[in-house]
């Protein structure tokens, strides 16, 4: 028997709730795939925007900078515009690291954005296997105390068949749901870590600059201001 004949025979097999646990399956996987490519894109978008945007951060120049931060469209130039807005009226560089971690924040939904969906599909697939499961019983129980004795055999096993293929169709859903979430929620966290390296790396070239612009001035260690704009 070949594989698309034993895919017909389970579903075939598998009662009226094999189907909505299907449904949970394509839209599981429509948000997994659409997920990985959205966040793909994210990582390559910020790695190129950053890379663009060191030369810019070693000049100094703080008017070509913000320039740069609202014409681009990645979120750690974004992040970044927030921290260089926050320079034009605080020097402190707690308060330009608020704004940045305000950035940050901003980012966030989007970068989370339906991933949350998986474990909550993958919860009602495995719940919708249970209560198939409890409905092949129910028939499998009044099967054997309503039936014909002669029919008795068949609809047991018809029954039981259902209970079996909704409760193992379901866990079949369920954890690829289940890995894809965690798969994706890491990966959202090392972007969301990217984006906060970022960040520091900024705010560490910025006091930098100012030291060497100060002429003798304190170390940038113990200053707790940024760059001057």
């Amino acid at each position: 028997m070949d594989i698309y004949s034993v895919v017909v025979q389970f579903f075939q097999e598998g009662g009226l709730f094999i189907y909505p646990i299907g449904l949970v399956l394509t839209i599981g996987l429509a948000i997994s795939i659409e997920r990985w490519l959205f966040l793909l894109k994210e990582k390559d978008k910020n790695v190129r925007a950053f890379d663009q945007f060191l030369p810019l951060l070693r000049t100094n120049d703080h008017d070509k900078m913000t320039r740069f931060t609202r014409d681009d469209k990645a979120a750690v130039s974004r992040i970044i515009g927030c921290g260089l807005d926050m320079m034009t009226v605080s020097k402190k560089r707690t308060d330009v690291e608020h704004a940045m971690s305000e950035g940050v924040l901003e980012a966030l939904p989007n970068l989370e954005q339906r991933t949350g969906y998986l474990a909550m599909l993958a919860n009602v697939a495995t719940l919708l296997g249970l209560l198939g499961t409890i409905v092949g019983l129910i028939a499998a129980f009044s099967a054997v105390a309503n039936a014909d004795p002669a029919e008795k055999s068949a609809l047991l096993s018809s029954s039981i068949s259902v209970a079996m293929n909704t409760t193992a169709f379901g866990l079949i859903v369920a954890i690829p749901l289940l890995v894809m979430h965690t798969v994706l929620q890491n990966r959202t966290s090392a972007i969301v870590g990217s984006l906060e390296m970022a960040g520091v790396k900024f705010l560490n070239v910025m006091t930098l600059n100012r030291a060497l612009k100060s002429d003798g001035e304190s170390a940038p260690a113990e200053s707790d201001d940024v760059a001057e704009t």
